[in-house]
């Protein structure tokens, strides 16, 4: 097993809802639990520009969860459960109904075409403030 962290967001449509439905989805996958999650904070979307597409600030959290699933297979059930959402990538960073990343991955450094770990931008999140 291997502790993982992977960030949740949202910026569309009812973003609290989609976040805790989200995190079920995370411990419905299979070798997989999670183990410990933040409470919601917000953080202003990155790389907007005045009169840039709208969204507003993301509603956001963190999970820990134990797996025994490989990283890259993990990735793809995490892209499964952005889709079921309703998530689109019509460009970087465009407003979306749900946005999971995996941040780390035990002490794995991986750096492919697919994945990076740790996520790359990880640290450019400023919390605007914790919700609860």
């Amino acid at each position: 097993m291997v502790s993982a962290y992977i960030a949740l967001g949202a910026n569309l449509g009812d973003a609290a809802a989609a976040l805790r439905l989200a995190v079920k989805a995370i411990n419905s996958l299979p070798l997989t639990q999670v183990r410990q999650k933040s409470s919601l904070y917000k953080t202003a979307p990155l790389d907007v520009d005045a009169g840039s597409a709208p969204g507003g600030d993301y509603l956001n959290a963190v999970v820990e969860v134990e797996t025994s699933l490989a990283a890259p297979v993990l990735l793809a059930h995490l892209q499964h459960i952005e889709q079921e959402a309703g998530r689109e990538r019509p460009y970087r960073n465009a407003p979306r109904t749900l946005d999971l990343d995996l941040l780390l991955y035990g002490s794995a450094r991986i750096d492919s075409e697919r994945l990076t770990v740790p996520h790359p931008r990880m640290m450019q999140r400023v919390c605007a403030g914790a919700i609860g």
